[in-house]
């Protein structure tokens, strides 16, 4: 029986051998802030559920949601919920073609982090004040 000669494949580059940059890091964040608004959906049903339920169990959730930990889940959520966002603003750009240069898409990716950080103080900042 003859022998088929199989050809070396061709390596994918490994994570190794890219270098990060800011796109790619605010690639893995968008993703990774889509999966964690899972978690904060299910703590606004679980909050809902608790409202249904009646006094007793609403002020139990109220009260976790008052406590330091709990404020510290709100806030990473709203983080999550405007890093999300000003992804998606991100992708939507270079939908219709604009941002495709290397600076812009660095400068775009940077903004992205900045914003998020900005726009969640802000709105926790006006929060605290209005109420």
């Amino acid at each position: 029986m003859a022998e088929a000669k199989v050809a070396p494949r061709p390596l994918s580059p490994h994570l190794q051998i890219y270098r990060w940059s800011w796109t790619m890091a605010m690639s893995i964040f968008h993703r990774a802030t889509g999966s964690a608004l899972y978690l904060g959906i299910a703590l606004f049903a679980v909050w809902l559920v608790a409202l249904a339920s009646g006094p007793g169990p609403f002020e139990t959730v109220q009260w976790f949601f008052g406590s330091p930990i709990g404020i510290l889940i709100l806030f990473g959520y709203t983080w999550v919920l405007m890093h999300h966002m000003l992804g998606g603003v991100r992708h939507l750009v270079w939908d219709f073609g604009h941002g495709m240069e290397p600076a812009q898409r660095i400068n775009m990716a940077r903004f992205t982090l900045i914003g998020s950080i900005a726009l969640t103080v802000l709105i926790w900042v006006v929060a605290f004040i209005a109420f």
